[in-house]
Order: C-alpha cells, then structure tokens, then sequence
C-alpha cells in the first residue's frame, strides 16, 4: 500500500466556541469534505499549520489570546498558499472590507446560510486541487520524474509517450473527480485503472462492472441495489456496487455502450453524488471515485447522439489515453521477452531463442489487437515450438528473406558516431526500423518485393508499416548511409 499521498488538503475550523465548531465540523463532513479538524484555542493554530499544513481555514475574529487578525496576518505572511476565510458574529461591512485587505478570501456572516459555507468551502478546496495539479504535472514533466513507479510495475514500456502518460495518473489518481480512460482494445487500459486505484490510496475496494449490455432495470439493480419485496423475486435487500465501492474506487468498463436511461442515471449519480436504490425512497450519498474505461471515441458517439453530451463532458475532467502499441514501437522487444518468459512458464518449457527475422516481422506488423494480440501471437509460437528458435514463420511470416546473424560483433566508436550524426541521438527500434524501411524502398525504387528481399521482411509487412504511418512511397534518392572511413 502506497503512503497517502494529500497534502495540506485540511480544512481547519478556528473558534473559541468549541459546541458551534463542532457543529460546522459535522455538517462539512455530511456534505462530503472529509479532512475537517477544530481548534479552540487560537494559540495552537500556527504550530498546527507549520506540522499538518492546510488548504482553508475558517477562522473567527474575536476570541481570547490570539484574535483573528492577528493569525490572518501571520497566515497571510508565513503560508501564502493556505486560504483563508472569516467566520464572524459581526455583520460589519468595515470589518469585512478589512479582513478582506488583508488576504481573506471571503467574509461570512453569523448566521449564515448553510448552502453558502457549503459551496464557498467547496469552490475553493476545488480551485487548491487544480493549482496543485498544475504545479504537480509541471514539475514532473520539467524533472521527468515518476514519484511511485512501483504503481506501474505491471505495464512493461519503454515509451516516453507512456511515461508522460504516467506522469499525468500521478497527478489526478487523487483527483475526487471522475476519470474517464480510454485507448484501443488490447492497449492495458484495465493495468491503468488498477495503477490509479493504487496511486489514490483510497480506503476502500476497487470494484469493477463492464456496463456493456447492461438494460437499464440490470444497470439500477446492479449498481445501486434494492430493498426487499421491490420487485417480484426480491426476497431480501441486496446493496448495489456503488455501496460496495464506498471510500474507493467504481470502475465502469464499456462507459460507452450503456444504455440511454442509464446515462441519465449515472449523471445524477456523478453530479450529486446521489442515488436511490429501487424499491427506496430515501436518498443514498456515494464516496466512491468513479473511473470509466471506452475503447470507441465517446466524441464521435456524442455527435451520433449515441452518448449524452453532459455526461461526456462530466466524464472527461480528466482524461487518459493510452496509445496504441503501433506508435510504441520500442516496447515490442521488451513486451516479447516478457511474454516469452510467461509463456514458457506456463507450458513448462525452456524460453526459446527468437531470430532476428522474427523480431523484424514483429516490428513490422500494426498489431490492431494491441498488446493483447502480440501475447496471443507469442503464446501459440511457444505452445507449437519444440525446442527450436523461433522465426517469422513461429508468429505467421513467410519462410523467405530469413536474415541470418554469424555473431555478435561489437559496435566501433565510428559506428556510433555514425548512428548518432544520421539520428542525432541514439536511436529507437522504431526510428531504425523507419529508417531502414525509407532506404530499401529509395534503392528498390518504391519496389515493395525488392525492398523486402532486402531487408528479410515480407512484402506486406512493408505495406502494414506504409499504411500505419500515413506516408507515401520514396522513390528518389535521399542521402544514403556511407561506409565509415577509416
């Protein structure tokens, strides 16, 4: 279990009145703000600060020792960052002109409207949690950092596109905002969402449902449960999955083939927090974090009138997509060499060699399956092979243009300098693989056969990796590799 990871997301309570400090404390928490702490004695206000730090404080004016000016200004000058509002018995314009020139950022009024507090208290803990995401992605995407890698551990990549991605989970996993992942069949949408889960640090389960087929009576009954004799069968109560996620995390898998009166549910359930179980009629608060999984794009489903527009744009506060595997070409063989120990493991056989050719095929097929069909690919070569290695015929190539290795030869310092004047880095599989691909079809002249024979690929592999990057067949000469002098 990963340490909780909130920081200053306190709201303190400043009041020498301990019973109506409580009472403020009580009706924060049943309206959803979890971290309410009370202080009575204004004196341990600023030791609290400088240990436990906070995002709001609510902060009376009169009391005896310290009053409220005076930690309004010590506030205002040792912790910037931490907001402040008044709290005051006082219904005096001057004092709140005052209170509000010295940096707070409201003034309320005893007595005051519930509502009010409520939504002042939530608008700015909403607008501390945007900045310190903002500050948060910034700062790891300046420094390239992953602060909890071992939350991804499951998902093998070399991707930078991926490790930005990972940045950016770290940042909302904890977010009370729905998040809404969504990639290609096969791409590890289901290892993002249990990293997320794992990254919130949330007190409570992950559950999961795939909402695909789901009428709308199978949706209610599932999610939100039922009371006894609600319907015919109903023998006893049941609770739904949102009360089981209560304090974690609601995965909804397929978010986009629900059914229409379901979505209107789900609204309701993500706008207010809100839902009744069917045969009820008293209203149930939900604490779990919703996280919705698609493989179809929900926009174009939006346009079709497929999909609700406001429950689109509720959903997707945050976003996570996760690219597919032919714009990662890097982690091919390091997806292949994991899935070849697993596949060995799993039939009880010795990990077999792959050739070079095989990887080559490998590298040039568009995968459409993502990385589940390259494990399915995998798997079947390693269930058939007896003991040989495996070639691009092992995973579906053709047996012509096998390239065959006569040993490994160390790279000159030449060679290395070379690779690093073409690509002006240390290149990729990817960027070597496109390379060579443009080279073969300018010295065949756009001939897809001969560049194949060239390279000991198929010809359709060449055609898979013309139609996957979009770009025209070269048929003129560019500049070509030289030999490096010596």
């Amino acid at each position: 279990m990963l340490e909780s990871r909130s920081t200053h997301s306190q709201v303190l309570l400043v009041d020498d009145d301990e019973t109506g400090c409580t009472i403020l404390a009580l009706t924060l928490r049943r309206a959803g703000v979890k971290n309410v702490h009370t202080i009575s004695d204004s004196r341990q206000v600023l030791p609290f600060l400088k240990e436990h730090g906070a995002a709001l404080v609510l902060l009376d004016l009169v009391m005896p020792y310290l009053s409220g000016y005076e930690l309004l200004s010590a506030i205002r000058c040792d912790y910037p960052y931490i907001q402040v509002v008044v709290v005051s018995g006082a219904d005096d314009l001057g004092k709140a002109v005052e209170c509000m020139k010295l940096g707070a950022n409201d003034y309320l009024s005893k007595p005051f409207e519930v509502s009010r507090l409520i939504a002042c208290v939530t608008n700015i803990l909403a607008s501390c949690a945007m900045q310190s995401d903002l500050l948060s992605l910034k700062r790891r995407m300046l420094e390239n950092t992953i602060d909890y890698p071992i939350a991804f551990e499951a998902i093998k990549t070399r991707s930078s596109k991926m490790r930005a991605l990972f940045q950016y989970t770290e940042v909302v996993a904890c977010s009370t905002q729905p998040i809404l992942i969504t990639g290609e069949t096969g791409v590890g949408k289901e290892l993002v969402a249990h990293a997320l889960h794992r990254l919130s640090c949330v007190a409570g389960q992950m559950i999961c449902i795939n909402v695909a087929g789901l009428d709308d009576a199978t949706f209610s009954d599932t999610l939100f449960g039922h009371t006894k004799g609600a319907f015919t069968g109903a023998e006893s109560a049941r609770e739904g999955l949102v009360a089981r996620a209560a304090g974690g995390t609601l995965i909804l898998d397929e978010i986009g083939d629900m059914d229409e009166r379901s979505q209107i549910k789900l609204l309701r359930l993500l706008q207010e927090g809100e839902y009744y179980p069917i045969g009820s009629d008293r209203l149930h608060k939900t604490t779990a974090r919703v996280v919705a999984v698609t493989n179809q794009n929900l926009r174009e489903r939006v346009t079709e009138k497929q999909f609700r527009k406001d429950l689109y744009y509720r959903l997707c506060i945050h976003e996570i997509h996760i690219p597919p595997l032919r714009d990662r070409y890097e982690d091919i063989p390091l997806l292949l060499e994991h899935f070849l120990q697993e596949a060995a493991q799993a039939y009880h056989k010795k990990p077999p060699s792959v050739t070079v050719s095989a990887t080559s095929y490998l590298l040039g097929c568009c995968f459409p399956g993502n990385i589940r069909e390259l494990k399915a690919m995998i798997f079947d070569a390693v269930a058939r092979n007896s003991e040989a290695d495996l070639t691009a015929q092992s995973f579906g190539g053709s047996a012509g243009g096998v390239t065959t290795v006569l040993g490994e030869v160390p790279l000159s310092n030449n060679i290395l300098h070379e690779i690093d004047a073409i690509f002006g880095h240390f290149p990729t599989f990817h960027e070597i693989q496109s390379y060579l691909i443009d080279e073969a079809l300018l010295r065949s002249a756009g001939n897809l056969n001969v560049a194949a024979d060239m390279l000991g690929i198929t010809r359709q592999t060449i055609s898979n990796r013309i139609k996957s990057s979009g770009s025209p067949v070269k048929t003129t000469k560019s500049k070509v590799l030289s030999k490096p002098t010596t």
